[in-house]
């Protein structure tokens, strides 16, 4: 079954950094729109990055913004989601998933839209 990993969650602290990376195995990830979400325990799952098939649109959430990135990378297969200043409230499961879209790629999008999505990885930040 063709599936996402996501990877490079963990615990630090607040103003600290973690980069996340999304995989897949048996499918090519320039092939889709890729987006990263995130849920914190008891509210419901947000869009907060996004990059397009091509690599050359990206968006991000007001409450990410200046603050994470994300990148591809074609040789690795791999899209990453840089994440620097984490805050408390950046407390949540990250999940990435892959969407065929031939162009741009969008946040704000209902769940039930993306082809796969990936397990999650748990970021906590916390002193």
């Amino acid at each position: 079954q063709l599936q996402l990993v996501e990877s490079g969650g963990g615990l630090v602290q607040p103003g600290g950094s973690l980069r996340l990376s999304c995989a897949a195995s048996e499918f090519r990830l320039d092939s889709y729109a890729i987006a990263w979400y995130r849920q914190a325990p008891g509210k419901e799952r947000e869009g907060i990055s996004c990059i397009s098939m091509s690599g050359g649109s990206t968006m991000y959430a007001d409450s990410v913004k200046g603050r994470f990135t994300i990148s591809r990378d074609t040789a690795k297969n791999t899209v990453s989601l840089q994440m620097n200043g984490l805050k408390p409230e950046d407390t949540a499961i990250y999940y990435c998933a892959a969407q065929r879209r031939q162009s741009g790629c969008s946040v704000t999008q209902k769940v039930a839209v993306y082809d796969y999505w990936g397990q999650g990885t748990q970021v906590t930040v916390s002193s």
